[in-house]
């Protein structure tokens, strides 16, 4: 599983770890990791303090792979920062959906309802039709 962290020095122990930020949930869905969960680096392992790693560990939680977040962090700016996606913007937008799932919701029930009248005035139709026949064949015979 990948994750983000931030490279820490633990004093006690006198080696580096990382903290874990976030954690990938899917292709562009992340979680943020709110307790304090860290991984040590290994006594030889020396990198800067504060940087910011993307970490992919294994399912019992050895380090697979590690790299510097630099490029990742610059593709979601230019993904979108730069073209103004902010909360607020994907509020709106969620907003904006939500309406028009509920007006294509009403205009699907009006129609459904449209529907069901219609139906029922061919229904009241066809009986017309069936009794002016009757009528009809009535009068014919009587005529005979």
């Amino acid at each position: 599983m990948l994750y983000l962290a931030q490279v820490r020095k633990n004093d006690f122990l006198d080696q580096h770890q990382l903290r874990l930020l976030a954690r990938q949930e899917a292709d562009n869905l992340w979680a943020i990791i709110p307790e304090e969960a860290f991984i040590l680096l290994g006594k030889g392992k020396i990198m800067s303090e504060n940087l910011l790693v993307l970490v992919e560990l294994s399912p019992t939680g050895d380090i697979e792979r590690i790299e510097d977040a630099t490029n990742w962090v610059l593709h979601l700016v230019q993904s979108y920062l730069t073209i103004g996606i902010t909360p607020e913007f994907l509020q709106h937008e969620a907003e904006r959906a939500e309406h028009w799932r509920q007006s294509l919701t009403l205009q699907n029930q009006d129609l459904a309802r449209r529907s069901l009248e219609l139906e029922a005035r061919r229904e009241q139709i066809q009986a017309l039709e069936e009794s002016l026949k009757r009528e009809k064949n009535g009068y014919s015979q009587e005529e005979s």
